[in-house]
């Protein structure tokens, strides 16, 4: 039987948590208080995605590898599923005015629509829609 687990947990280095919890929540993101405290916050991105942000002191107490310098090097591109066109172009419009920056253009494969930017950390992020009655059809 192959290995499927119940949960993800993204671990990611801030330099500010209170401005990285700031820009995820005007995106529209929750956070759970319960796994949450002065250096970690648990942002909720879906039933079972979560985030742990936490500042950087933290982070570095979880490996012995350097944290990546996002202004130079890409440690991973974090891809979130939208439910249409619309909802990839609002999310990446609110990343942007609340503080993220441009990482790629909107890209229109007919059945896979998706944008990218970073987020006040240099982290990136993807959402994307895809319609799988059009790739079904292809």
């Amino acid at each position: 039987m192959a290995f499927q687990s119940k949960n993800i947990f993204i671990n990611l280095p801030v330099k500010d948590l209170n401005k990285s919890i700031n820009f995820f929540k005007d995106l529209g993101f929750e956070f759970n208080q319960q796994f949450s405290d002065e250096t970690t916050a648990s942002m909720i991105i879906s039933e079972n995605i979560f985030a742990l942000i936490m500042v950087e002191e933290r982070f570095k107490g979880f490996t012995k590898k350097e944290i990546a310098d996002t202004a130079t090097s890409a440690e991973a591109i974090l891809c979130l599923s939208a439910e249409n066109r619309e909802q990839v172009d609002q999310l990446v419009n609110k990343a942007l005015a609340s503080g993220g920056k441009p990482y790629s253009k909107p890209q229109d494969h007919g059945f896979m629509y998706g944008w990218g930017f970073q987020d006040v950390d240099g982290h990136i992020w993807e959402v994307v829609y895809m319609d799988e009655s059009a790739l079904n059809n292809e």
